[in-house]
């Protein structure tokens, strides 16, 4: 569920900087927040909440950020924030360490403890990033441990730094759908995806129901990034994962999908959104459902119907109906 989301440019120029300093102390935590363009300070911020669960998107000009001891004997909200950039890059200085990540990369700090931070703008001069800000009291991993981490650099684009960076990102872009039921699910496996991550770089062993978690997502990107392949079955996947075929539809079984349920449920999606995009109008229909793994367009058509009660055709030519509406 989106809570905050706060745009400057809505505001007085001499408001903007302000209340974006006393929004996002809020909404993560108390900072004091320094930037060279205060007097006409463009940013945005939306926070959704997954429960005690936070993930944040942010665009702004370049800051320098600084969490005091005054601070934090203040107010502790006992978390961590995990950064990561999606143009330009983080400075994350704790613990007598500094570390720099840009891109596919990432890091967090400790709020319990003082740091300095700063974001750096691209060529663009502005910064867009996301923060996930995560209770300690959930991580089953020991806080002495994770502190080791803050202020490190934890590479995201490969492994399981690449998957929770990639579920931050689908966090984000499909909200609208969220029911309170899905925020306490997304919140688990979030709070599951992070804990692996900093058990990957511990090297220490994390609890079984958060290593089923973890291994769920590995499948799932598996899967998504195969979709195409018509050979994509439970046999390919499992060997991938060096699991067995049992094992792969108890984890589905979990789920209460078939591991063929869930496979055909992706393609479906991905054709139903192709099909009603205009740039992709002149491409026949066979191909766009060849390019997410249907061999065969009679098999597509059939599966298509039961899943929307529309054929492809008619869901294609509603789809134009649509935009051409004026």
């Amino acid at each position: 569920m989106i809570g905050t989301v706060l745009r400057t440019e809505e505001l007085p120029a001499s408001d903007r900087f302000a209340r974006w300093h006393e929004t996002t102390s809020r909404a993560l935590v108390p900072v004091l927040a320094r930037s060279d363009q205060e007097a006409d300070f463009r940013a945005t911020t939306h926070v959704l909440a997954l429960g005690p669960v936070q993930v944040h998107v942010m665009t702004c000009p370049p800051l320098r950020l600084y969490r005091t001891s005054a601070l934090v004997r203040r107010s502790d909200p006992e978390t961590y924030c995990l950064s990561f950039a999606r143009r330009g890059a983080t400075q994350t200085t704790q613990f007598d360490r500094q570390t720099t990540a840009g891109p596919w990369e990432m890091s967090f700090c400790d709020t319990s403890h003082p740091y300095h931070g700063r974001i750096v703008a691209d060529h663009t001069g502005s910064f867009e990033g996301v923060v996930l800000q995560i209770p300690k009291a959930v991580l089953p991993l020991p806080a002495d441990r994770l502190t080791s981490l803050a202020a490190t650099l934890l590479p995201a684009r490969g492994g399981v730094g690449a998957l929770l960076r990639h579920h931050l990102e689908a966090l984000v872009q499909h909200t609208s759908g969220y029911t309170a039921a899905d925020t306490t699910r997304l919140s688990a496996v979030t709070v599951d995806l992070f804990a692996a991550v900093c058990a990957h770089h511990l090297d220490t062993v994390l609890p079984p129901e958060t290593d089923r978690q973890v291994l769920q997502k590995r499948i799932h990107a598996f899967i998504q990034r195969n979709l195409g392949d018509p050979a994509l079955g439970a046999e390919a996947i499992a060997s991938a994962h060096q699991i067995s075929v049992r094992h792969l539809y108890q984890l589905f079984q979990e789920q209460g999908l078939t591991v063929a349920a869930w496979i055909r449920q992706r393609r479906l999606e991905h054709c139903h959104r192709d099909l009603a995009d205009p740039a992709l109008r002149s491409q026949p229909i066979h191909l766009i459902a060849a390019r997410w793994g249907f061999a065969s367009s009679a098999h597509f058509s059939r599966a298509f119907r039961a899943a929307y009660g529309v054929s492809p055709i008619g869901h294609r030519s509603s789809s134009e109906r649509a935009v051409a509406w004026p």
